[in-house]
């Protein structure tokens, strides 16, 4: 027996190990394939285009560019490995201090507005699969539909305008005030965090009422996302004969809801979540521009408008180690909530 579970463990970690590497050589080949095909020149890019031609050799030849294609692959996934990202154009800066400075507001945004999303968008679907063609159904129906149609930007700029700038519920673009940065204690980049470490509530204050109206639009999208595929499995759980042979034993109608149909949902219901959580977290470009929230989204974009593939690739890779690393978090909790497959 001992054997045996040692075997199986020893074949998870095996598979495991493949999957991650395949992921992160096609990762690594698709981001190499994009600089390569860019009409950008990626000397020109260091060196500027006012350089002389021997500048220019010389630069050519240390980036390796005269070498083989395979080689020069070789050579971006050593440097990938060692952290060398290269250096921004935009920032003068390599490329991994940026992306470590940006990513946390990211986070931070994302983090609230998948709370928000869930805290909101399960019990939403699961009312609506309950009540599956009553008021109830029909209004998260509706909101669920306005999330898919309206525009984040148009959004963002009304609540702007609406909570902002009417009703001054919150405060404006930015994560703080300008007379409160640079304050803090830059220990995690989370400013809500960092204020609470240090006991600067008003900082904290203000960063919240920053980040509220932002982190509530992102998470009203991804609750009629969530809402609406909740609604679609509760749908199909509560036709399933286990649910009425609940039903006959005795179980309330809502005790058959939660107790029986909602558990046989979380496995679908976490990939969901998951996908969510890491397409916000890959920076939620219109948001983080209509706010000017200092995040990745923001910083890949004006990268891409200022021709910086260092930072547009470094960012993709990062995008791209934001999706692995939901997955296999999600492929986690998948063996926690799905008793099936904790001996597999």
């Amino acid at each position: 027996m001992g054997s045996g579970m040692a075997g199986r463990i020893f074949r998870q970690l095996l598979s495991f190990a493949v999957t991650l590497i395949m992921t992160f050589i096609g990762l690594t080949a698709v981001t190499f394939l994009i600089g390569r095909l860019t009409r950008i020149d990626p000397v020109l890019a260091v060196v500027g285009d006012k350089a002389s031609k021997q500048v220019y050799d010389q630069t050519f030849h240390a980036m390796g560019l005269d070498k083989p294609l395979i080689v020069q692959y070789a050579l971006y996934v050593k440097r990938l490995i060692s952290g060398d990202f290269g250096i921004s154009v935009l920032t003068s800066q390599p490329v991994l201090s940026d992306l470590l400075r940006v990513f946390p507001a990211t986070f931070e945004l994302a983090t609230l507005a998948i709370i928000i999303g869930v805290a909101a968008g399960i019990p939403a679907g699961v009312l609506a699969g309950a009540r599956k063609g009553r008021w109830a159904d029909h209004v998260v129906r509706v909101v669920g539909l306005f999330g898919y149609s309206v525009p984040v930007f148009w959004l963002g700029l009304v609540g702007l305008f609406v909570f902002y700038g009417k009703l001054g519920w919150v405060s404006g673009t930015g994560r703080l005030d300008v007379f409160y940065e640079d304050i803090v204690t830059p220990r995690t980049g989370i400013i809500l965090i960092d204020s609470a470490i240090d006991g600067d509530w008003d900082i904290f204050r203000n960063a919240f009422s920053h980040l509220i109206l932002p982190a509530a639009i992102l998470g009203f999208f991804s609750l009629a996302y969530i809402a609406r595929m909740t609604r679609s499995f509760m749908i199909t759980q509560l036709s399933q004969e286990y649910v009425t042979t609940a039903r006959v034993k005795g179980r309330s109608y809502w005790g058959a809801v939660w107790r029986h149909a909602f558990p046989n949902i979380m496995v679908p219901l976490i990939t969901v979540i998951g996908l969510s959580y890491a397409s916000l977290l890959e920076g939620a470009v219109l948001t983080e521009t209509v706010f000017a929230w200092p995040g990745l989204g923001l910083y890949i974009t004006r990268a891409l408008f200022n021709g910086d593939m260092n930072a547009v690739l470094g960012g993709t890779i990062l995008v791209g180690a934001v999706f692995i690393g939901v997955n296999l978090v999600s492929d986690l909790l998948y063996r926690v909530f799905d008793p099936r497959l904790r001996g597999a």
